[in-house]
C-alpha cells in the first residue's frame, strides 16, 4: 500500500525519530546518534541506536530497524496506515482521503467496531432486568456501580446467539464478528463464545476495547474463557488496565495476577495496577512494563502456582533494569481478598514494605529450614551464599552482616566461605567462556572460508553498493552500464530497482519511502545496511569499488537464481561442496 510522496514529505518534516522513540525509550547521545536499551528484546547493555542523519534506528543484538512507523508499526503492534495515523495525528497532519489502499487497516477498525459493540451490548445487558444475575455478582464481591462503569463490566446472556443477532443488527457481517473471536462455528450454525458469564472488556493504552474475558458465576468449567489471538489482540502482548494505570502519576506498576485483584485494587485506590491477559507472564510484557515503571512490585497469589509464576516473573524481571519488590501478602489469598479482609490500609502497609529480590529469596530460604538447630542453620547459609554470589561486593557486606547478627555467626567466616563459592562460580564462568571462544572461532574460521567464495563477497558489495546509494543517490551516475541482474534476485535487486527509479523520478529515498511495502524484517534488515554504510570515508570510490566487485564475482549463476540469503548455513555449505 503507498501514500502519496507529498503526504510522506510532509510527514518526514514534522517527524522526529529521536522524539518519538525517546517518548518509549531512555536514550543517551554518542556522537551524532543516540543509543538505548532495545524495546524489542531483553538486554542490560545497549545495542539499539539511533540515528538522526538518516531518520533510522537499527538494533544490532536483535537486527530490529527502520524509520518512525516502522517504530511505531512494532512496538505498538499497529498495520502501517495506523501507524502512519499514529504519528500524523502526533504531527497535526490530516491523511489523506484516496491514494492508498487500507483494507486491512478498515478490517482492524471493523474488528475494533464489533468489540467495542459488543462491551457495550455486554454492559448494557447487565444492567437490564435480566441481567441482574451479573450485576449482583459485582455488588456481592463488593465493587461500586462507579467501578463497574469505570471497567466497562457487563454480562453475556445465558442464550445461544443473543450477541451474534444483536451485531447483525447492526449491520456487522458474521465473517467480521467470528474474526473479532466472539462466535463459533458449529453443526447447527453459529454461537456465541461467551455465554452466561461476567464479562472484562480488555482495554489497549489507545482506548481499544481488543478483547474480552468471561468468568462463570458458579463452580462449572472452564472457569474462565478469554479471547483468543485476533488481528488487533495478541494476549502476550497486552497487560490488563495498562490504559488505566498509565495515568496513575507513579513510576511503579503493581502486577497482579487476576483482573479481579486489579479491579478491586483500582477500587482501593491503587491505580497502578495490572495484570497479564489469562496467560504467563511473557518476555513482551515484561518490556511492556518497562516502558512505563522502572520498578514493579509482583503482588502474586501465595498459593503454590503463584509462587511458581512469581519465580518465573523474577527472572524474566532480572534480565532488565526493572527493580524488583516483593510484598510479603498474608490475611487473603489474592490482593482483592487481603483487601476486603483486612482493608486498605493493612494493605497499603504490606506493599510499602515490600522487599527486593535478594530479601525475598533469603526470607524464602529462611522459611525452608530449622534455624534453631545447627544443621539448619548451615543449610540456610549456604543457600544464601547462592545467592549473594551475584550482587555486588556492597550488598554482600550488607547481608553478611545481617545474616551473621541474625544467626550468632562469625562474620568474617561467612565471608570467608562466600568469597571461595564466588571463585568456583568465577571458575566456572571462565571455562564457559573458554568453550563459548573457542566455539566462536570455529564458526569464524568456517565464516571467513566462505567468505572467500565469490557469493559472499557479493552479498556484502551489494549490502555496501545498496547502502551508499540510498545515503548519496548522486551515486546512480556510476550505474549507466550497471545491470540490475548482476545483484542477488530477491531483496537486493528489489531494493535497488525501487531507488533507481525513484533516483530516476527525483523522489526521495529516505527509509519512510519503503516502509509502506516492506516486511519487519526486510526494513530492518535495511535499515542495518544503511546504519553500516554511514561510516563510508569515500562514498564514491567505495561505490566503484562495488559495483567492480559485483561484476568481478557474478558467474555462479546456480547461486544468483537460488537466491543465497534465504540460505541457513547447511544449505549454504552445500553449495560449494
Amino acid at each position: 500500500m503507498a501514500l502519496s510522496d507529498s503526504f510522506l514529505n510532509d510527514l518526514k518534516l514534522r517527524t522526529d525519530i529521536n522524539d518519538v522513540i525517546s517518548s518509549y525509550v531512555t536514550l543517551k547521545r554518542r556522537g551524532r546518534n543516540y543509543v538505548g536499551l532495545c524495546p524489542f528484546h531483553n538486554e542490560k547493555t545497549p545495542s539499539f541506536t539511533v540515528y538522526p542523519d538518516t531518520q533510522s534506528f537499527y538494533c544490532f543484538g536483535c537486527s530490529a530497524g527502520g524509520d518512525a512507523i516502522g517504530f511505531v508499526k512494532k512496538i505498538e503492534n499497529l498495520d502501517y496506515i495506523d501507524a502512519v495515523k499514529l504519528l500524523a495525528g502526533r504531527a497535526g497532519l490530516q491523511m489523506p482521503e484516496d491514494g492508498y489502499d487500507d483494507s486491512m487497516a478498515k478490517h482492524r477498525r471493523t474488528i475494533l467496531a464489533i468489540n467495542k459493540e459488543a462491551a457495550r451490548f455486554f454492559n448494557s445487558y447487565m444492567m437490564s432486568e435480566n441481567g441482574k444475575r451479573g450485576l449482583d455478582y459485582y455488588l456481592n464481591r463488593g465493587l461500586s456501580k462507579k467501578t463497574i462503569t469505570r471497567f466497562g463490566l457487563g454480562y453475556a446472556p445465558d442464550s445461544w446467539d443473543e450477541l451474534l443477532k444483536h451485531l447483525k443488527s447492526k449491520g456487522y457481517r458474521i465473517s467480521d464478528i467470528e474474526a473479532a473471536g466472539l462466535i463459533k462455528r458449529g453443526q447447527k450454525g453459529y454461537y456465541d463464545i461467551f455465554r452466561n458469564r461476567v464479562m472484562t472488556p480488555i482495554i489497549d493504552v489507545r482506548g481499544n476495547v481488543i478483547a474480552f474475558g468471561g468468568r462463570v458465576l458458579d463452580d462449572s468449567k472452564p472457569k474462565y474463557i478469554n479471547t483468543s489471538d485476533t488481528i488487533v489482540y495478541k494476549k502476550t502482548n497486552e497487560l490488563f488496565a495498562l490504559n488505566l494505570a498509565k495515568d496513575s502519576d507513579s513510576d511503579t506498576l503493581i502486577l497482579c495476577e487476576g483482573y479481579m485483584d486489579v479491579i478491586a485494587m483500582h477500587q482501593a485506590g491503587f491505580t497502578n495496577a495490572v495484570a497479564g491477559c489469562g496467560t504467563a507472564l511473557t518476555s513482551e510484557q515484561v518490556r511492556l512494563i518497562s516502558r512505563y515503571a522502572t520498578e514493579v512490585i509482583l503482588a502474586y497469589d501465595a498459593d503454590e502456582a503463584g509462587q511458581k509464576a512469581l519465580n518465573k516473573a523474577i527472572n524474566l524481571f532480572s534480565k532488565t533494569d526493572v527493580k524488583v519488590r516483593i510484598p510479603a501478602l498474608s490475611g487473603g489469598k489474592d490482593p482483592d481478598e487481603i483487601i476486603k479482609n483486612l482493608g486498605r490500609e493493612r494493605f497499603a502497609a504490606m506493599l510499602e514494605g515490600a522487599s527486593n529480590e535478594i530479601e525475598f529469596s533469603i526470607l524464602s530460604l529462611k522459611n525452608k529450614y530449622n534455624l534453631n538447630t545447627t544443621q539448619g542453620k548451615l543449610d540456610f547459609l549456604n543457600e544464601c551464599i547462592k545467592v549473594l554470589a551475584y550482587v555486588s561486593p556492597i550488598e554482600q557486606d550488607l547481608y553478611v552482616s545481617r545474616l551473621a547478627e541474625e544467626l550468632g555467626v562469625n562474620a568474617n567466616n561467612i565471608k570467608i566461605q562466600l568469597d571461595n563459592y564466588s571463585k568456583r562460580v568465577k571458575r566456572s564462568a571462565v571455562k564457559r567462556e573458554g568453550k563459548k571462544i573457542i566455539s566462536d572461532s570455529m564458526r569464524q574460521n568456517q565464516k571467513e572460508s566462505f567468505e572467500k567464495s565469490t557469493s559472499t563477497k557479493k552479498l556484502r558489495a551489494e549490502d555496501r553498493l545498496i547502502g551508499l546509494l540510498l545515503l548519496h543517490p548522486k551515486l546512480i551516475k556510476y550505474l549507466d552500464d550497471f545491470d540490475a541482474n548482476l545483484l542477488t534476485v530477491g531483496f537486493h535487486q528489489k531494493i535497488y530497482n525501487i531507488a533507481v527509479e525513484r533516483i530516476k523520478l527525483s523522489q526521495d529515498v529516505d527509509l519512510m519511502n519503503f516502509s509502506g511495502f516492506l516486511s519487519d524484517s526486510e526494513l530492518g534488515r535495511l535499515s542495518g545496511i544503511i546504519a553500516r554504510a554511514a561510516n563510508s570515508v569515500n562514498a564514491d570510490s567505495e561505490f566503484n569499488d562495488c559495483i567492480n566487485a559485483i561484476k568481478a564475482e557474478t558467474g555462479t549463476e546456480d547461486i544468483k537464481k537460488i537466491g543465497i540469503e534465504n540460505l541457513n548455513d547447511d544449505e549454504f555449505r552445500n553449495l560449494f561442496k
